[in-house]
């Protein structure tokens, strides 16, 4: 069942984010031998210090993963939070590998050794080099292979640990069975509405009643940081361009330039005879190649060559030119060659990591357009250059009137139909088809406007080609509210209970005949308006009214089961008439493994946290201050 199939990834898919986006972050072994000196040290657990710098590259890892949900808009991130979270990883991590090390799990020097020589990237023609070895050592930063097989051992205890908790948590057909139940149940749902603007109507609300409310709730009368900011944008149509007129020399000048462009890109022709060491040794493939260079040098033509010799498929036939060449595709030999050759010139074979080629090096003819041809596109051009250098002398004259004068209605004053905007309580999630912009925010939310600066910034250039300056009036860091902010929210929220109360007096009578009578004797002489909502599972509807839905008991025969939910400015009345499980019996074998594979992954990153949890209780973890 499809629908079974994408319940279980967006439900199991929810869950898992929030365990996986505060994970182990193994960084691997080429991190674990980095320099680490006492000053600094951030961290030491159970005696193994925990750097700055590996602090650093963590919290840079996790800021990637968390870049993907906010479309790489790093403003967004909360620095703090995230740089939390990795040094937790890299506590998790030690306690792991320090119990690793008590339990003696380990791999044996002759396990690393065999694993070493059976990796591909340090082997030549099927063989373990120690050259390449030594080669990636040096790479890496590795001081000597001790270090690096220590690494490995490590990086291996610690996996071996954590997948004997992850890979085997136990699942009984009873926990997949309720999952099932829990997921792909269906109820059929009625919703009736009810408007809160009459029950607000005459809703008095004293200051007694924000103050006594303040003092309960105010811990969660919390703000984000936001501020009260003016802004003015300019865009090209705003300049007046006063000369577009474009003459003959100028239309001539462009087309020179484009014909020095058309022929400075134009990609050289790359031609090659490939000789491979497939089935012949390398010494017979160099004498192959030998051959077919000597005939080029007796003047025989590189087509003729190619296709007599070389064993490249692709080319060999098309006079050896490659279809596309781009630097690295061919290897490091191949592109110094191809660097070092002049137009019309041979190489003699070079050894590369495909056998031995002979590259020909040849300048392509490009057949440029005429200037009638291009005479349009280049009127177009000159003159939009021309609006750009405009718009651009304007944005540099204004910039230099809003920082001299630390304002912003300069801009206005020189340029007609703009204007300074204001907003309140801009915040960094706040959607503003301006103020949103990346940079800036970065603006607005910088240490020196924490700090108190209130200056009118430089000009700010936007995606769309647009230039905005911003002034900040009024800074509000983030926590709790004082009770001034917090009035006008206090009064709204007290007002929207104090209907919601009105309201649910006033169907008390209703709701608590559903429980007693059959639904159409309640709807007979009830003035509640219920539409049919359909069949529904999880996931499906809004989260008010799922919690509401899904927490109301399966109803008799005939009977509803009935809530309410509260959204904004409106009470609705929640009403299951039956609960439909017969979608369990249709499933797979296939969902069912699936739905059972999903859960172990979830239990076993639950018993993995569990584990580390323990290990910290019991560690001796002490800041570095």
């Amino acid at each position: 069942m499809e629908s079974f199939r994408k319940a279980i990834k967006g439900w199991f898919g929810k869950v898992l984010l929030v365990l996986f986006l505060i994970p182990f972050a193994f960084v691997g072994i080429e991190g674990l031998f980095s320099s680490k000196q006492s000053e600094d040290t951030v961290e030491t657990v159970n005696g193994q210090p925990i750097s700055k710098k590996e602090l650093e590259q963590v919290s840079n890892s996790f800021k990637q993963q968390y870049l993907q949900y906010t479309n790489g808009d790093e403003t967004l991130l909360n620095q703090t939070f995230i740089q939390e979270q990795a040094l937790e990883s890299i506590v998790k991590q030690a306690l792991l590998q320090d119990q690793a090390k008590k339990l003696g799990i380990s791999l044996s020097n002759k396990q690393i050794e065999l694993m070493i020589q059976q990796q591909p990237s340090f082997q030549e023609n099927g063989k373990f080099s120690p050259e390449l070895f030594e080669q990636y050592l040096k790479s890496q930063g590795f001081p000597n292979s001790e270090s690096f097989i220590a690494g490995i051992r490590q990086d291996h205890a610690l996996k071996m640990l954590t997948s004997t908790l992850t890979s085997f948590p136990l699942v009984s057909q009873q926990d997949v069975k309720q999952i099932v139940d829990l997921q792909i149940e269906q109820r059929t749902l009625h919703l009736a509405s009810i408007n809160l603007d009459k029950y607000k109507q005459g809703i008095q609300v004293t200051a007694k009643d924000i103050q006594n409310y303040y003092n309960k709730h105010s811990k969660s009368l919390k703000q984000f940081e936001n501020v009260d900011v003016d802004f003015i944008e300019i865009s090209p149509e705003n300049i007046t361009t006063a000369n577009l007129e474009t003459t003959d020399a100028e239309l001539q000048q462009a087309y020179q330039k484009f014909v020095e462009i058309s022929k400075a890109t134009a990609k050289p022709v790359i031609n090659q005879i490939l000789i491979t060491t497939e089935g012949r040794t390398e010494a017979q493939a160099k004498q192959r190649a030998d051959v077919a260079y000597d005939e080029l040098n007796k003047g025989a033509t590189f087509a003729n060559v190619a296709a007599k010799y070389s064993e490249d498929p692709n080319s060999k036939n098309n006079g050896g030119t490659l279809s596309a060449y781009e630097k690295g595709a061919f290897g490091e030999a191949f592109d110094t060659t191809v660097e070092s050759l002049k137009s019309g010139q041979t190489s003699a074979p070079v050894k590369t990591q495909y056998g031995y080629q002979i590259i020909q090096v040849l300048t392509p003819t490009v057949d440029v357009p005429s200037f009638d041809s291009k005479k349009d596109e280049l009127l177009a051009q000159v003159k939009k250059a021309k609006t750009e250098n405009a718009f651009s002398d304007a944005v540099n004259s204004l910039n230099e009137l809003v920082v001299s004068n630390d304002a912003l209605d300069v801009v206005s004053q020189e340029i007609k139909g703009t204007q300074v905007q204001s907003v309140k309580k801009l915040s960094l999630s706040t959607h503003h088809p301006v103020l949103s912009h990346p940079n800036v925010k970065v603006k607005l939310f910088n240490e020196d406007v924490k700090n108190g600066d209130r200056n009118a910034s430089s000009s700010i250039q936007l995606e769309n080609g647009n230039i905005v300056w911003v002034k900040v009036r009024a800074y509000h860091p983030a926590g709790v509210q004082t009770l001034a902010e917090a009035t006008p929210r206090i009064k709204t929220k007290i007002i929207e209970e104090k209907a919601i109360a009105a309201a649910k007096a006033e169907i008390a009578k209703t709701l608590a005949e559903f429980k007693t009578e059959p639904a159409t004797t309640v709807l007979a002489k009830s003035k509640l308006h219920f539409e049919g909502a359909g069949e529904f599972t999880r996931d499906k509807l809004m989260p008010q009214i799922e919690k509401v839905a899904f927490s109301l008991p399966t109803p008799k025969q005939g009977m509803w089961s009935v809530s309410t939910a509260s959204l904004p400015n409106e009470l609705i009345v929640v009403a299951v008439s039956a609960v439909n499980h017969e979608l369990a019996k249709d499933l797979k074998p296939e969902d069912l493994d699936g739905l059972k594979q999903a859960y172990m992954q979830l239990r076993g990153q639950q018993e993995l946290d569990a584990y580390t949890q323990y290990l910290k209780s019991n560690a001796k973890i002490v800041k570095n201050k």
